[in-house]
């Protein structure tokens, strides 16, 4: 059985609140509690990180309180559509497949694949940087069948590993010149791990997203609009350099509101004129 980890209960002062409002119907989510940095364990017994954070934030802009469990990435979905969930609060990936079973939010962040490399290895500004270098990765992953697919044309020599843990491991020990893993991933490795650096990122045009049920998509535009909101007051920046210790580049999906609400050029994406704001969220 999960085991349900913290319940966020939502400040009563947050803008558009009135006092007498009626009380809502705490609002049920899960996430994996070991994808760090998005979430991973405590000492305390909870989890923590960027999703955490993420999600407790969603909760004190609607007013709502938010009961988070911590599960297996590969029972969430299942969970979700049984009801079990209104929403996931996991990063998931938005793509054609997902997008035909889901309802998404906006992004709230590029999901992109980015390279750690020593400390005092020279500045990598694009993928010529990396020719001829030998490449540590998480075997099985999207990220080494990026490689893979692309080793002929760059002369990178591949050496996968049976974690991303080992994979940086490879890099400091001197047996790679370089890791590749997601943006986030690589960011929180970096941070982590003296003597490693953020390197070269790899954009994907694809982006992280929060999922509902189809029959969801009142709430699903409640918890667009808070996201929307925390690109604007600069809540999802500061998450971004508390976690990955990353400042976002303006017009990056971290900091921009999306038109509508979805993800354009998905399927569940709906066009709407309204302006991205923080006003009357939790009314």
């Amino acid at each position: 059985m999960t085991r349900r980890l913290f319940t966020c209960v939502a400040a009563l002062a947050m803008v558009g609140l009135a006092s007498n409002a009626p009380a809502q119907e705490t609002l049920r989510t899960a996430l994996d509690g070991t994808f760090a940095p998005h979430a991973m364990p405590t000492m305390a017994g909870g989890v923590e990180g960027f999703n955490v954070d993420l999600v407790a934030l969603i909760g004190e802009r609607l007013g709502r309180e938010i009961d988070l469990t911590a599960a297996q990435f590969a029972g969430l979905i299942p969970a979700l559509q049984a009801g079990t969930y209104d929403f996931i609060a996991a990063p998931v990936t938005v793509n054609e497949e997902r997008a035909s079973n889901l309802l998404f939010t906006e992004g709230f962040m590029d999901t992109n694949f980015a390279f750690v490399i020593p400390a005092d290895a020279p500045e990598h500004t694009s993928l010529e940087d990396f020719r001829g270098k030998t490449i540590s990765v998480n075997r099985g992953s999207a990220y080494d069948s990026y490689l893979n697919e692309h080793a002929a044309e760059y002369g990178w020599t591949v050496e996968a590993y049976g974690s991303n843990t080992d994979a940086v491991a490879a890099v400091l020990a001197g047996r790679a010149d370089a890791n590749l893993a997601g943006n986030t991933v690589a960011a929180w490795a970096a941070r982590q791990t003296p003597g490693l650096a953020l390197s070269y990122e790899i954009e994907t045009g694809l982006v992280w997203a929060l999922s509902f049920r189809q029959d969801s998509e009142e709430l699903r535009n409640s918890v667009d609009r808070a996201i929307e909101c925390l690109k604007l007051d600069g809540s999802l920046a500061e998450l971004s350099e508390k976690w990955f210790g990353v400042t976002p580049a303006e017009g990056t999906t971290i900091v921009t509101p999306t038109p509508g609400f979805g993800v354009p050029g998905f399927a569940g994406y709906t066009e709407s004129d309204h302006a991205p704001s923080c006003e009357g969220l939790a009314s």
